[in-house]
């Protein structure tokens, strides 16, 4: 049995959860418009702790979104992480945040689900993951155009999920393509990936981890 604490900052969403091995038992989320993850993470790191009924000393690990996303959400997460696991000398787990995000889509057919986010103008970070949540494609930085996914969506239905579904649904007027609105990365969908990593000692080297920011400029 292991606690791990999830952190996720790569968007405006400030998500903290616990998980008992890999089932949510705390959890603590804000969907701002503005980032507020300074004000508010170290918060919501003590209320989980309190909800879940246990002390830092029982933590295992901690889990933390590495991005793509905000150059500064993602530094706070990431930083905040590094200084708990150093405190309590425990492993750093990282997640990738769109393979997260892919999990907030349940599909019982072979359809395949696209989570993007926004990276300003017509730019997304996406990849492309199977209903079982299997990478097809590997995270990309993309410019949009009407083309964009069209060999994916010719074969079939295709969901689109994240905060950069906005833009590319005014432009994409394929009837394959189904858009999740209002949806951002969040820690609640960390448990399972964070767990499975846990048993196979899929740990990050605390000292020289760095968020996976793909583009820098990016700052929210």
């Amino acid at each position: 049995m292991g606690y791990i604490l999830c952190i996720e900052t790569s968007t405006t969403n400030c998500s903290v959860s616990l998980a008992k091995d890999d089932e949510i038992i705390a959890f603590e989320e804000d969907y701002d418009t503005k980032y507020s993850h300074a004000e508010r993470l170290h918060n919501f790191i003590d209320k989980v702790i309190k909800k879940g009924g246990v002390s830092f000393k029982d933590l295992s690990a901690i889990s933390v979104s590495m991005g793509p996303g905000s150059y500064t959400g993602l530094r706070i997460g990431v930083s905040a992480a590094k200084g708990l696991c150093y405190a309590l000398d425990i492993p750093l787990i990282s997640i990738p945040t769109l393979h997260s995000l892919s999990m907030q889509v349940a599909l019982e057919d072979d359809s395949v689900i696209v989570p993007m986010i926004d990276a300003r103008r017509m730019e997304v970070y996406s990849a492309i993951f199977s209903s079982s949540y299997k990478e097809i494609r590997e995270t990309k930085a993309e410019i949009l155009t009407e083309e964009s996914f069209l060999s994916y969506l010719q074969r079939g239905k295709v969901y689109f999920i994240g905060n950069g579904v906005e833009k590319f649904s005014s432009i994409c007027k394929n009837n394959n393509a189904v858009f999740i609105q209002n949806k951002l990365p969040s820690a609640n969908e960390m448990a399972r990936l964070s767990y499975s990593k846990f048993l196979a000692k899929d740990f990050e080297d605390v000292s020289y981890f760095e968020p996976y920011y793909l583009k820098d400029f990016v700052t929210g």
